[in-house]
């Protein structure tokens, strides 16, 4: 059972949004919230699998409200999602160089949030190619250095060179068939890359990637 708390501080959208999950038989909403730091008293106290966090609340928004979830060891197992309006480009960076999973957008069909929610617990990422490649813009865009993350050493050529196509937004399959190689060894190298970088996860990965100048 993926155990879910969602926080918006509309009472309708709540309502609606434990209505789909709910409806589920592998998903279970265990609390709401109507701000942001409800929500990460909820997520303190239920610790869920995956906590849906709308980015415009009061008290403490989304964005404030992931950092201090994904800062607390504790809670290094919940895995966040990102509700908004409007994909934005800097909330996008922000919540990603922040820890967050994904994004969905409110209005946006129900069965994409659930897919989002089953991903995400899986432990993958809901981070798309074109997310990825505005990143990357917004990266290299940026007037400051590039930063290698400090246990980049620790990678092997073979994993650098998979972390850089990750880091291009494709799949493991899709990696697989560019370098010739089996989608498991591709999980193999990402999963060991993403524990030497400590990274929550897919989505991190790549903004590690990226701040690092591993670069295809």
């Amino acid at each position: 059972m993926i155990r879910v708390v969602v926080a918006d501080d509309q009472v309708l959208v709540r309502m609606g949004l434990r209505t789909l999950l709910d409806g589920e038989p592998d998903i279970d909403v265990v609390a709401e919230a109507a701000d942001g730091a409800a929500a990460v008293d909820e997520v303190r106290r239920c610790l869920p699998d995956v906590a849906l966090l709308d980015i415009r609340m009061p008290v403490l928004d989304g964005l404030a409200a992931l950092r201090q979830v994904t800062d607390d060891p504790a809670l290094d197992r919940v895995r966040v999602v990102m509700l908004t309006t409007f994909e934005l480009d800097e909330y996008i960076f922000t919540a990603l160089r922040d820890g967050a999973s994904g994004f969905v957008l409110k209005d946006a069909p129900p069965e994409d949030l659930l897919r989002a929610v089953r991903v995400v617990a899986a432990g993958e990422s809901l981070l798309s190619p074109s997310v990825t490649r505005r990143v990357i813009e917004r990266l290299g865009a940026a007037a400051s250095p590039l930063v290698p993350h400090p246990q980049l050493h620790r990678l092997t050529d073979r994993e650098r060179e998979i972390v850089a196509w990750v880091a291009t937004g494709r799949s493991n399959d899709e990696i697989a068939a560019a370098l010739v190689v089996s989608p498991a060894t591709v999980r193999t190298h990402v999963g060991r890359a993403m524990v030497k970088l400590h990274a929550r996860d897919r989505a991190q990965l790549v903004v590690f990637a990226v701040q690092s100048g591993l670069r295809l």
